[in-house]
């Protein structure tokens, strides 16, 4: 089960709260109720940033935290993961882009050994709806473009994600979670990881997966449908892309044949998912999968 589902975060820190995009996340994230319980910022220990205490190191915190946003540079990024995974903390937002391969390889290790949930690199992070407003949020998935419900939105590109939740939101379709895997090559936890954490979650009656060009790992996501006991509805974008040339962010460029939004569609049909070429496709397709 996933730590933010089975126990909403009581204690959430931020490291590296004072930049101008990290200081604006903080603020949505307290107005829609996030815990944020401290931030990490070295060298101004014992001030106050709106009202939250910042702090040198996590050796510092009273308790332990249970979720950390972290908006560190990309070159102390793996750092600041291996730092909070060795806390033993659960769940790990890691907003940066463009962190070095090597350095998320070993920040990815270091949070799956410790049993944490790393989203991201290159992520906007996480949010879990609530009626009457609120809910989790933990980075920039806007509350205002969710409403709760029965189907977690998996996404591999951030807009797209946003997009998506709005979509569905505006269809009369809830979510149990809309979550941003992150963009990058290597991220914390792959998408057949995520779909397998919802298999046991009563409250999820279907999962819609948004792809994207490049990179495998939606031949793994097709092996864990073939066993999964709920619906998946699958959309990858990028269907008329040339290939060899990046698209957008480093996890979509079509290096091969089997990264092209052809083939990773014809290998998720073929292990019983839904495939839709659009979103506003993938809407229609859960439309009648979740009206009882």
């Amino acid at each position: 089960m996933l730590p933010f589902l089975s126990a909403p975060p009581r204690r959430v820190i931020v490291f590296n709260p004072a930049g101008r995009y990290a200081a604006r996340q903080v603020a949505e994230m307290r107005a829609a109720g996030t815990p944020i319980i401290a931030g990490i910022a070295l060298g101004r220990n014992g001030e106050l940033l709106d009202g939250v205490p910042l702090l040198d190191s996590l050796a510092q915190l009273e308790e332990p935290a249970d979720a950390a946003i972290l908006y560190t540079p990309p070159e102390g990024t793996a750092d600041a993961v291996r730092q909070c995974a060795a806390a033993g903390i659960p769940t790990i937002v890691a907003a940066a882009e463009y962190v070095p391969v090597h350095d998320a390889l070993r920040a990815a290790h270091a949070a799956r050994a410790a049993g944490s949930w790393l989203l991201g690199p290159n992520t906007l992070g996480l949010c879990v709806p609530a009626a009457g407003g609120g809910g989790l949020l933990l980075g920039s998935v806007s509350p205002a473009f969710c409403a709760p419900g029965a189907v977690a939105l998996l996404g591999r590109s951030g807009t797209l994600t946003l997009a998506t939740a709005r979509l569905l939101t505006r269809a009369g379709i809830g979510q149990r979670a809309a979550i941003h895997l992150g963009g990058d090559t290597v991220i914390g936890r792959n998408p057949h990881e995520w779909l397998e954490a919802f298999a046991g979650d009563a409250a999820t009656r279907a999962v819609l997966y948004c792809g994207e060009i490049g990179g495998d790992k939606e031949y793994a996501l097709a092996e864990a449908i073939a066993g999964f006991p709920k619906p998946v509805v699958a959309v990858i974008v990028g269907r008329h892309a040339p290939a060899d040339r990046q698209m957008g962010h480093a996890g979509a460029l079509i290096g091969a044949e089997r990264e092209s939004a052809a083939r990773k569609l014809a290998a998720l049909a073929e292990a019983g998912a839904h495939v839709a070429p659009t979103p506003y496709a993938a809407i229609g397709i859960l439309k009648e999968l979740t009206t009882p």
